[in-house]
């Protein structure tokens, strides 16, 4: 039987073999500079800090570690936003992996929780968004050199999420109870065939739910609204089932375009996980 941290990897490692994700990297696709080994080696990097989570570590110093081992590979940031899902999940998972004990874990997060997640910041190059101007002295970008403003401030790490939605999706799911995580787990679930084709079928739907915020923050909301719209127009027709080849045509135009819903590859690899500790899928 697997452990709450085995299963976290084992889903950051179905995520990335999944195939077709328009956008982002599979199996058979590489970025220009992240390529699928980097996901592997991020992935192996991450476990000691997945451990710390599962072993009852406070959530902030358990993120920063997953954050230092994933990043030891040579193409940066390979799962930051799904680390930072993963990592109170694993944390819940000693006790069960429900919303509401998610939701108290992360609630329950400290202001040194948040250094810790400022920290995380010195060892990887995030994207983030410019953030508001009374909001300056916390951008993330300054990694440890905000933690004084943070501190000044009294700012848990469940408050500096509160503080980045709208805008970020990953942060919107500790607020929600990770909402779309439990729905992701629930269409893996019901969904049939190799785990590696339900993560594809999964976020794809996913990504016609809603505009993925990594791609309307570097790309622009109408990019991120068109994707979206494509993305459904797909879902409607079953065409993973029915025309896979147009499924292929759109992951590799958006590959091509640098088009990269990474936020739903996150929230993906965070159902994953749900759905393997609920065991509602098997390996």
């Amino acid at each position: 039987m697997r452990t709450p941290a085995q299963n976290a990897e084992l889903a950051l490692l179905l995520e990335v073999a999944g195939t077709p994700k328009p956008g982002n990297v599979d199996r058979h696709r590489d970025l220009e500079e992240l390529r699928f080994e980097h996901f592997l080696a991020g992935t192996v990097g991450a476990r000691d800090g997945l451990e710390l989570a599962e072993n009852g570590s406070a959530i902030g110093p358990a993120f920063e570690r997953a954050i230092e081992g994933m990043a030891a590979q040579g193409g940066g940031n390979t799962q930051f936003g799904a680390l930072l899902l993963l990592v109170p999940l694993v944390r819940a998972a000693r006790n069960e992996c429900s919303q509401p004990i998610v939701e108290a874990v992360c609630e329950e997060t400290t202001v040194a929780d948040a250094a810790s997640f400022y920290r995380a910041f010195d060892h990887v190059d995030v994207f983030v968004d410019e953030p508001p101007t009374d909001m300056e002295p916390l951008d993330v970008r300054r990694g440890s050199d905000a933690i004084p403003a943070l501190e000044d401030r009294g700012l848990t790490l469940f408050d500096v999420m509160g503080h980045s939605v709208p805008g970020d999706d990953v942060a919107r799911e500790w607020l929600t109870g990770f909402e779309r995580s439990f729905t992701a787990a629930e269409r893996l679930a019901d969904a049939d065939g190799p785990l590696t084709n339900r993560a594809a079928n999964v976020f794809l739907t996913l990504l016609a739910d809603r505009p993925d915020t990594l791609i309307a923050n570097r790309r622009g909301e109408a990019v991120a609204q068109e994707v979206t719209e494509r993305a459904g127009e797909l879902v409607e027709r079953d065409a993973l089932e029915t025309d896979r080849d147009a499924v292929e045509a759109f992951a590799d135009e958006l590959v091509e375009r640098g088009v990269n819903p990474g936020t739903t590859a996150d929230i993906t690899a965070a159902g994953l996980f749900i759905a393997l500790e609920h065991e509602a899928i098997t390996v």
